[in-house]
């Protein structure tokens, strides 16, 4: 078989609608990170998932603005936060490639939150959409947009967890 079949067969079978398979895993590795990264306080593989500045918008759970900062800030407040809960388990899944051109990468995915404080749960459901940056062989999150779909049990625990964060300074 000549060498330029072969390239264009191996690069055709690399391919998932459109989007190379390295690139699909790259993309959803990072998602992933981020998520079980924060669950298991794994700090530097959340901030390793991220491009050096990062908008996260949780509007439709808390209103106000979108915000964007330097990623250390965001991982510095989630670090100093997220482990006053007992328990959290963040499961993201469905990821979707929505768009991919030249170094940018948009995608979504679906998830579920729970949160736990002694027997009280707190479970949020919905869906995020993400901006991605190529940074050499990674693709680094730019952008979270979460939009919260349902939830049930006990919010109030976001307001436990923060008085534990305080008390604990």
């Amino acid at each position: 078989m000549p060498r330029k079949l072969i390239a264009a067969t191996a690069a055709s079978l690399s391919l998932f609608g459109g989007v190379a398979l390295a690139d699909q895993a790259e993309i959803s590795r990072s998602i992933t990170d981020i998520a079980v990264g924060a669950d298991r306080g794994d700090w530097a593989r959340v901030r390793a998932a991220m491009a050096p500045e990062i908008t996260t918008d949780y509007t439709s759970l808390w209103g106000g603005e979108p915000v964007t900062q330097p990623a250390d800030e965001l991982v510095g407040v989630w670090s100093g936060f997220l482990p006053f809960f007992d328990v959290t388990h963040h499961m993201v899944t469905n990821h979707t490639i929505t768009s991919l051109e030249g170094d940018t990468a948009t995608a979504e995915a679906d998830f579920i939150a729970t949160h736990r404080i002694d027997d009280k749960l707190w479970t949020l459901g919905g869906r995020y959409a993400y901006t991605l940056e190529r940074a050499e062989d990674r693709w680094l999150v730019s952008s979270m947009t979460m939009t919260a779909l349902w939830e049930t049990g006990d919010r109030g625990l976001v307001a436990v967890a923060g008085e534990r964060a305080a008390a604990a300074k």
